[in-house]
């Protein structure tokens, strides 16, 4: 179906493109230019999951159409930039993985890109001894994640550093094997 590989640090400006594109033109057409200031600082690349291994990019061909991951820290979203970031590593078996920085070419939406993503990062969090997940959807990614079994749990208004507001959802899905 789709072609991935672990990305590198020497990924990070195609990445970055992916993901200012993808928040640009998906999210940028469901919100207004304060959330989506809001949205971009509380996004973005997370070199951490890159150096940890636990990040990916899905191809078409050559062409880059997808990227997330999964981590084993207790950050539950954002990029180097956003603030109130740890590094504290999660326990297996015992702590929630966090599913993080999905992002999809506007082009590749709806064609299953997102749930490869989704469905790649929970299987190798569950290599890991991981069964429960947990991740802070926006509002162009939280219908996917319902239909994956995630949960809403709870709804957050982030607030920018310029006091822009945008709804996020913090959502789990437990998986009992």
């Amino acid at each position: 179906m789709f072609i991935y590989r672990k990305a590198t640090l020497k990924d990070s400006p195609e990445i970055e493109f992916l993901m200012n594109l993808s928040i640009n033109e998906i999210i940028g057409k469901i919100v207004d230019e304060r959330q989506l200031e809001a949205a971009k600082e509380s996004m973005g690349l997370d070199t951490q999951l890159v150096e940890d291994g636990s990040y990916f990019l899905v191809f078409e061909k050559e062409q880059l159409i997808g990227a997330g991951g999964y981590s084993l820290r207790s950050t539950l979203f954002g990029g180097d930039h956003t603030p109130n970031r740890s590094d504290t590593m999660l326990e297996p078996g015992k702590d929630f993985a966090k599913i993080r920085a999905m992002y999809t070419h506007p082009d590749w939406i709806r064609k299953g890109v997102g749930s490869f993503i989704l469905e790649l990062s929970e299987r190798k969090a569950k290599e890991k001894g991981f069964n429960k997940y947990e991740l802070m959807a926006t509002v162009s990614g939280i219908f996917l994640y319902e239909k994956k079994g995630y949960v809403v749990e709870d709804e957050v208004q982030y607030i920018s550093r310029l006091g822009n507001k945008v709804s996020m959802y913090k959502m789990t899905k437990e998986v009992n094997e």
